[in-house]
């Protein structure tokens, strides 16, 4: 079914627009990456090659850099413009550092065909970028594949409870979906596993961002890039009174003369460890309390 199948020329021309305006509407994407370089820090782990899937604007490259100090630092997003603000940014930051004898890569390609040789890379980070797959199988075994062996795969996507509240106001008065479609928490660590990762951790957080008014919400979805790239979306239905519309249903929302926009965030990771055909998997899950 192609309504909630990603049109990726759309999503690309999305980010690529947005690529100028990206860091000022980012707050909840640099939390994220924060709240990622927490987790990393319990695990144990010296990689040598590290991929940044989806990278964006390239905003984990220096944290990166100086927490591990790695050989290669490979930096891939679809969006040729975020790529290059990726590089224009860990350009300066290599050049100040240059003691650092890090090697670095910038590579415009999709994540459902990364175009690395198989064992490559010793870690893949990927922050909030696995929502604009199609297909979530075809990415593992494809990061699977680029991993070397008892190599890390660490990573934030959004949950299906995300922009609830937009999501709802719009099913009231269309039939067509203008948001797109997100994983349950469960049904990454089945894909994890179906894929070969072992020991997969995955653990679920909620932040709302609130805001004045609707068009706050819609600003900064737009400069983000977020915006709606679903295949058998509607044609000619996000007009000023369309808009109205959802504006005067988005309403029902507001509490403390603040309207709010709610984000469910997983984060995971699992390590590449060829097992035996016959020792079991277990995904151990965290939900938020």
């Amino acid at each position: 079914m192609t309504q909630h199948h990603i049109d990726k020329k759309r999503a690309q021309a999305s980010f690529n627009k947005a690529s100028a305006s990206y860091e000022d509407a980012a707050v909840l994407q640099k939390h994220v990456l924060g709240e990622m370089f927490l987790r990393l820090k319990l695990l144990k782990i010296n990689p040598n090659i590290i991929l940044d899937l989806g990278c964006g604007p390239g905003n984990a490259g220096p944290d990166l850099k100086s927490a591990y100090k790695p050989h290669d630092l490979i930096y891939l997003d679809f969006a040729y413009d975020m790529l290059k603000k990726a590089e224009e940014k860990n350009k300066d930051h290599f050049l100040k550092a240059f003691s650092s004898k890090t090697a670095q890569q910038f590579i415009c390609a999709d994540m459902e065909a990364i175009p690395l040789l198989e064992n490559s890379v010793d870690m893949v980070w990927s922050n909030l970028s696995l929502q604009w797959c199609n297909d979530l199988d075809q990415v593992f075994r494809q990061i699977a594949k680029t991993l070397t062996h008892n190599g890390l795969f660490i990573f934030s996507t959004f949950g299906p409870s995300t922009l609830h509240e937009l999501r709802a106001s719009l099913a009231s008065f269309s039939q067509y979906s203008h948001v797109n479609q997100f994983i349950d928490m469960h049904d990454i660590g089945d894909a994890l596993i179906r894929c070969g990762f072992s020991d997969p951790v995955l653990d679920v957080d909620v932040y709302t961002l609130t805001y004045s008014t609707f068009k706050e919400i819609m600003y900064d979805l737009k400069h983000i890039g977020a915006r709606n790239a679903l295949q058998g979306r509607a044609k000619g239905m996000t007009g000023k009174g369309f808009l109205h519309q959802l504006e005067k249903l988005y309403e029902v929302y507001r509490a403390n003369e603040k309207l709010p926009a709610s984000y469910e965030v997983v984060y995971g990771h699992a390590w590449k460890v060829n097992k035996q055909l016959d020792e079991p998997s277990i995904v151990k899950f965290y939900p938020k309390q």
